[in-house]
């Protein structure tokens, strides 16, 4: 009786791991792997302590220049022990530890929504598995908005057979199914 109890917790403890693990990379509305609408900045360097977290802050309110190219808001870029860039965090509020996640972009192709979709899909994959409520055009890509998720899927210009500085505005019908996912971020407000 003794053995089949510590297999059976053996059993159950496997499970939580790897349930765990499957939800490092997962993609939904208001989460991202261990990432959600309610995490704080100052929590990142503790979720990813096996990572490198970089903050690249916003500049110091109390500069009076106005600068030509200046970042307007914090960015936290999540790096790999291996220096693979994996994600760009933006803050609700600049210079604030306390502040909520507005946005994720991912660049790590682990990450994957339930349906599958990731850094390495298709339009085609995209449009099967969610609903695309807008396509936005800017100066490189296709900007795709997918409520379900609350993300924006960009697909390059040149994978859609056009002028890379085109303003032509893109319908959902002009996107080709092999068309690749050049950005993927997901917005928690």
């Amino acid at each position: 009786m003794t053995f089949i109890k510590n297999a059976f917790i053996v059993f159950i403890s496997l499970l939580f791991l790897q349930c765990a693990k499957e939800n490092q990379y997962l993609i939904k509305k208001g989460k991202v792997g261990y990432l959600t609408s309610e995490t704080k900045i100052i929590e990142l360097t503790s979720i990813f302590e096996n990572d490198s977290v970089v903050g690249i802050l916003s500049s110091n309110k109390d500069d009076k220049k106005e600068k030509l190219f200046s970042v307007a808001d914090d960015e936290y870029l999540v790096f790999s022990k291996k220096g693979e860039k994996l994600l760009e965090i933006s803050p609700n509020k600049p210079n604030d530890s306390l502040s909520k996640i507005r946005s994720i972009q991912i660049f790590d192709t682990h990450y994957t929504t339930v349906e599958g979709i990731s850094l390495l899909s298709t339009f085609k994959d995209i449009n099967e598995h969610y609903l695309v409520n807008k396509v936005e055009t800017t100066l490189t890509s296709a900007t795709l908005f997918v409520d379900e998720l609350n993300a924006t899927i960009a697909i390059d210009k040149k994978d859609l057979g056009l002028n890379s500085f085109s303003r032509e505005e893109i319908s959902i019908d002009q996107i080709p199914d092999n068309a690749k996912v050049k950005y993927f971020t997901i917005w928690f407000n």
